[in-house]
């Protein structure tokens, strides 16, 4: 009994070693048919993981190790192209939710990005950072208007100059003024808006010299049509061009948006014909000399200040008589819709063109507004947080409009709504008639922050 137990299990043992040699012998068949397609089988099994669980250390790990096997193998069925094409297809599958990466940029500056989501710059927080800030408030006295030089005036605490914004999903790169005058080299850029857009357009002007006299600059106004006329108070804009780089950046005030025209009415001819439908003529004539276009516009859409400069809407150049546009919000959704509506439209004329919508500045007053006593006498840093979690924008408005089209949001309303110290407040021009202004900012400031937001994405 014994004995015949022991011949069932060699033979047992004899038929599974059969099997598994010629299973081996269909394996081996396989491989020498079609090894690399294999190994990518293999290899792509390996990423299959919770995204919850996926750091960047392993992602990186595991892309060498594809790589490395891939050109260990040596097979006639494959070409060279097939094996670039299914490595990079395996490397996007690897890619698919993960966090940002790290790569370095033309002039080795190290940024953080996110190629299967992207970037939103807007959700982060306020940091402190002892190189702030960026220029100095004195001596910036050649772009920066007194108004705004909040180191001019009365005011004895500057704290709010020491902090950065730093974004959760990415890292920004420090401002350089000489490596961003080198990129920007022979480009414009242009904003258009309101007053907020000409704190931001001083604020590039000295970020780029540093704060410092650069009297090589030149002004480069009259290429644009941008000089003061008789009995104007200021110019409609200014454009200063550097040299060294050809570096043109301008500002034009159009605080609507809506191209302004004289009434072609008779009886009305101190009025000023605003046409919803129609961009600006400045930026229709010029955009094909642009690289870069920021636009912002909110603070004038109220009914005194439309009032006040006589504008009335218009659409397809008449006059508007529908009770739904006239209302003021109405009136300026329709107005960015179109505008936004526009530029996109141009854009594949002017491929090298990138448009920006900045979104609406906030404002701080509190008991009141700028002519009923309100004011914004806080100084306290961060007294409303530091970070921004949301990821939608707080300015539905150009949100809303920008959506689906080539032109990016510049969102800057939530972070800026954290830093109500910052504004000019009770140390205002018109100070001593009781106005505070917690409309504009401090420069050195937060428009600082909005600029360098700009170029993090250019």
């Amino acid at each position: 009994m014994k004995g015949g137990n022991s011949h069932r299990l060699k033979g047992r043992h004899l038929s599974l070693s059969l099997v598994a040699l010629f299973l081996t012998t269909i394996l081996l068949w396989a491989w020498e048919k079609r090894p690399f397609i294999t190994s990518m089988q293999l290899a792509q099994n390996q990423f299959v993981m919770p995204s919850s669980d996926f750091v960047e250390d392993a992602q990186k790990e595991s892309l060498l190790n594809l790589k490395k096997h891939v050109e260990d193998v040596n097979s006639d069925s494959i070409t060279t192209e097939e094996a670039k094409e299914s490595l990079e297809n395996s490397s996007t599958v690897a890619m698919t939710n993960t966090f940002p990466s790290e790569r370095k940029d033309d002039d080795g500056v190290l940024t953080i990005s996110s190629k299967s989501k992207g970037c939103n710059y807007a959700k982060g927080r306020w940091v402190a950072d002892s190189r702030r800030p960026l220029y100095s408030g004195f001596g910036c006295k050649q772009w920066l208007s007194e108004m705004w030089a909040c180191r001019l005036t009365q005011r004895t605490d500057f704290s709010y100059e020491g902090y950065r914004w730093q974004p959760n999903e990415c890292r920004m790169p420090d401002f350089d003024r000489v490596q961003f005058l080198r990129k920007m080299q022979g480009k414009t850029i242009a904003f258009i808006g309101d007053s907020l857009g000409r704190q931001q357009f001083q604020s590039m002007m000295c970020m780029a010299t540093g704060g410092e006299e650069s009297p090589e600059t030149e002004d480069v106004g009259r290429e644009f049509g941008l000089v003061k006329h008789h009995g104007a108070i200021r110019p409609d804009g200014w454009a200063y061009r550097f040299p060294s780089t050809n570096t043109t950046i301008l500002y034009y005030w159009s605080a609507s948006l809506a191209d302004l025209e004289p009434s072609t009415i008779e009886d009305r001819a101190s009025d000023v014909a605003m046409h919803l439908d129609r961009p600006p003529a400045f930026m229709r004539q010029f955009l094909n000399r642009f690289d870069v276009l920021v636009l912002n516009t909110g603070h004038h859409w109220n009914r005194g200040k439309i009032n006040a400069n006589h504008w009335v809407m218009y659409v397809n150049g008449q006059p508007v008589v529908d009770r739904k546009l006239l209302q003021i919000g109405n009136a300026k959704y329709f107005t960015v819709h179109s505008v936004v509506k526009w530029l996109d439209s141009q854009l594949p004329l002017h491929p090298r063109l990138k448009a920006f919508f900045r979104t609406i500045s906030p404002r701080h007053f509190l008991n009141g507004d700028w002519n009923t006593g309100g004011s914004c006498d806080n100084t306290k840093l961060l007294t409303k947080g530091s970070e921004i979690l949301q990821d939608e924008s707080s300015d539905t408005v150009v949100e809303d409009a920008v959506k689906g089209t080539r032109v990016k949001i510049l969102d800057i309303t939530a972070l800026s709504e954290l830093r109500d110290e910052g504004h000019i407040s009770r140390y205002s021009v018109k100070a001593s008639q009781g106005v505070n202004d917690c409309l504009h900012w401090c420069l050195p400031g937060v428009p600082d922050t909005w600029n360098e937001l700009l170029i993090a994405q250019i």
